[in-house]
C-alpha cells in the first residue's frame, strides 16, 4: 500500500504550490454602458470618391498639389432624440503629409502619398437649421468648428449655441473632402501608386 503514497503527496503539493507562491495582485475592471437608443450613419455615393487618374506633371514638385474638392451628403439616424458626436478612425494612420488629416496611403517606397480632410457644411438637426462645435478634449469644452478628424470630436449645436452639444434624432450635413498630394520631389513615381485613403465615420455617445 505504501508505493501510492508518494503519488498522493505529489499530487497534494502541486494543488497547494500556487497558493504558497502567491504574490502581489491587481484588479481589472470592466465598465460601459448599453444604451437603448442606436444610431446609424450614411454616407451618399457609398462613401466613394473617386479622384480617377492623376498624371506626375500635374503635382507641384515643390509643394502640396490640391486636387478639385468633393463633397458628400452625411446622415445620422437615432431610435430617439440621442446626445452624440461624430469622430473619425484613419484607417491609413501614420501616412497623412498633415497630422489632423487621414492618409492616403504610401508609395512602392513608402512614401506617403498625401491626405483628406473633411469639413461639414449646411448641418440640419431635426429638420431645424443647426450649427456644428468642436471638442479637443474629449467633450469637456467645446467651441464653434466644421472639421471631422480622428483628433476632435464634432457635434450638432442649436445655431445659436457653441458651448454645448444637443440631442438630437436625425442629422444631415454636407461633408467636404479636400485631398492634397504630397510634393512629387519626396515621391517615387516610377509605378503607377493608387491614392488608398479609408476613413471610418463613428458615433460616439456623450
Amino acid at each position: 500500500m505504501d508505493k501510492y503514497v508518494p503519488a498522493l503527496l505529489a499530487s497534494l503539493l502541486l494543488a497547494t504550490v500556487p497558493s504558497a507562491l502567491a504574490g502581489s495582485q491587481t484588479d481589472l475592471r470592466v465598465t460601459g454602458a448599453i444604451t437603448p437608443k442606436a444610431c446609424i450613419t450614411g454616407l451618399s455615393n457609398d462613401g466613394v470618391i473617386d479622384h480617377g487618374k492623376v498624371t506626375v506633371r500635374d503635382l507641384n514638385p515643390d509643394r502640396h498639389t490640391l486636387l478639385p474638392p468633393n463633397s458628400l451628403h452625411l446622415s445620422v439616424q437615432c431610435e430617439g432624440s440621442t446626445l452624440f458626436a461624430l469622430t473619425t478612425i484613419d484607417n491609413r494612420q501614420g501616412t497623412a503629409v498633415i497630422p489632423n488629416h487621414h492618409g492616403l496611403g504610401t508609395t512602392s517606397q513608402g512614401e506617403n502619398l498625401g491626405s483628406v480632410s473633411l469639413a461639414l457644411s449646411n448641418p440640419v438637426a431635426d429638420e431645424a437649421a443647426a450649427r456644428t462645435i468642436v471638442s479637443l478634449d474629449g467633450g469637456t469644452s467645446w467651441a464653434a468648428g466644421t472639421q471631422l478628424s480622428h483628433l476632435n470630436l464634432l457635434a450638432a449645436a442649436s445655431a445659436d449655441n457653441t458651448t454645448r452639444p444637443m440631442a438630437v434624432t436625425r442629422f444631415d450635413a454636407d461633408v467636404a473632402l479636400y485631398t492634397r498630394i504630397a510634393r512629387a520631389d519626396g515621391l517615387t513615381l516610377t509605378d503607377e501608386a493608387p491614392l488608398d485613403g479609408h476613413v471610418t465615420v463613428e458615433v460616439r455617445y456623450l
